[in-house]
């Protein structure tokens, strides 16, 4: 292994529909909390913070999710750089941008390219692994880990390891991959010590870069081009999109890894889950003495093995077994643990159902903060908003409604037709119909303030931007 620090690459982009009504196309699952205070995009940059090992990340995800991904890396005190896919392409054109990017910065670095929505409980033993797999990836190989199975699982991708490398037990030439089995064979790969395919590697920047032009060229070429296009735009990195959109979706197990022959496993002895149900998130969850996982506001009584995830509302059960129970503000998920793959039907169901708790929380986060639902009615709504220490919303106005405003929390710099007032806790101002104004925190603290919308049409599409300092005009 180099002296040269290790780049983690994030992969922060996707939505996890198994993980409904909790994770959401507008706020997805690497972003929630799921196991623990920090989200598991959070516990991934803490994962890759040990300054003797690894340089500053890079994250690729997507538009949407730009402003929450740069603000959550801020909160654990993480120097990423972010970077802006603008369509979604599956992981290979991720992968093959992120490799030409970091090539272009520091040429032959050492990448380790992680999924932002993997749980690890072990960050000692997984950093062992990790320098590891750096002896074969500085001498060329791709280091893929896979994980020791403790039960015959189909939903995972398996890998036959081959002859040990330099005489180390845990790092191993790969045989084979092979595809999610069925249950019978699966038992067979775990009899005969296949290991799960974590879907995270570690590789040499130019090595990727030479497999993407030896099997998937075409992707490559997309990914440079997209790289080479690529703009700065409020201190993110905003890849080229005519360039990005010609590459084909595809994931970088089909395009890559399945077909290369320098590639390399490493045993990852560490605890992993991909979270990608609740079944699983009951798994690496602490259980009481009936295994029964809680998160949030939740009780159990009299019951066995249930996990139980509540974001607010005091969610209890009774009586039961192997059940899950997931409560948000607006929407309740209950079903047999062994059903849990289910969740994902039940969810393309509800889309084409146009229900709008599919897609979208009661809490909408912005670039300034976040909007959050608390009622509405024929003619009204009310909605708590809280902007962050020096966020300002976009000067505005409304032709179909009028807003009240209380301020509960901090000072709020507002600018109505021109004028520029103070208000402060316990305040509040009316701004009729067609009012031209901003609002603004210049302070230190959240300002949190109750809106109050009146009129015959409240939804957020009658909004008239005339400046925007996140560039949304």
């Amino acid at each position: 292994m180099s002296n040269a620090k290790i780049v983690p690459v994030i992969l922060a982009g996707g939505s996890g529909t198994r993980l409904w009504p909790v994770s959401r196309d507008s706020f997805p699952k690497q972003f929630q909390p799921l196991v623990g205070k920090l989200s598991t995009y959070q516990q991934t940059l803490k994962r890759v913070s040990e300054p003797s090992l690894f340089a500053d990340p890079v994250v690729v995800t997507g538009d949407a999710f730009r402003f929450f991904t740069q603000r959550q890396a801020r909160d654990v005190g993480s120097s990423a750089t972010v970077v802006l896919e603008p369509a979604r392409r599956d992981s290979a054109a991720a992968m093959a941008a992120a490799a030409v990017f970091v090539e272009r910065r520091s040429p032959g670095s050492l990448v380790l390219a992680l999924a932002a929505d993997h749980v690890i409980l072990d960050d000692g033993v997984f950093q062992d692994a990790i320098r590891l797999g750096a002896k074969a990836a500085s001498a060329g190989k791709i280091v893929v880990f896979g994980l020791v199975p403790n039960e015959p699982k189909t939903s995972y991708g398996y890998i036959r390891p081959g002859a040990p490398i330099d005489g180390e037990a845990d790092l191993r030439l790969v045989d084979a991959f092979v595809e999610k089995p069925n249950a019978s064979t699966a038992l067979e790969y775990l009899e005969a010590g296949y290991l799960w395919n974590s879907g995270n590697f570690l590789f040499r920047s130019d090595v990727m870069i030479r497999e993407f032009r030896a099997f998937a060229p075409d992707i490559l070429e997309a990914a440079e081009a997209s790289v080479a296009s690529a703009e700065q735009d409020l201190g993110f990195v905003r890849l080229g999109v005519e360039a990005f959109q010609t590459a084909r979706k595809t994931s970088i197990d089909y395009a890559v890894i399945e077909k290369t022959r320098d590639i390399a496993v490493v045993y990852g002895r560490f605890r992993w889950s991909d979270v990608g149900a609740w079944d699983a998130i009951w798994q690496v969850s602490e259980q009481d003495a009936d295994g029964n996982a809680i998160h949030g506001n939740g009780y159990a009584r009299g019951s066995r093995n249930c996990l139980i995830h509540s974001d607010g509302i005091l969610t209890t059960v009774v009586g039961a077994e192997d059940l899950l129970v997931i409560a948000t503000a607006d929407a309740v998920m209950v079903a047999p643990k062994d059903r849990a793959q289910d969740v994902k039907t039940l969810v393309d169901s509800l889309k084409a159902e146009g229900v709008d708790q599919v897609s979208s929380h009661r809490r909408d986060y912005r670039p300034w903060g976040y909007v959050e639902a608390i009622d509405e009615g024929s003619r009204f709504a009310v909605k708590r908003i809280v902007v962050d220490p020096d966020g300002t919303l976009s000067l505005q106005r409304h032709h179909h409604r009028a807003e009240h405003w209380v301020v509960v929390r901090g000072t709020a710099t507002v600018t109505i037709d021109g004028e520029e007032r103070l208000l402060t806790e316990n305040q509040s101002l009316y701004l009729p119909v067609g009012s031209v104004h901003r609002l603004s925190n210049k302070g230190r603290i959240p300002l949190e303030l109750i809106e109050v919308q009146t009129g015959s049409y409240l939804n957020d599409d009658d909004i008239e931007r005339f400046d925007d300092v996140y560039r949304r005009v």
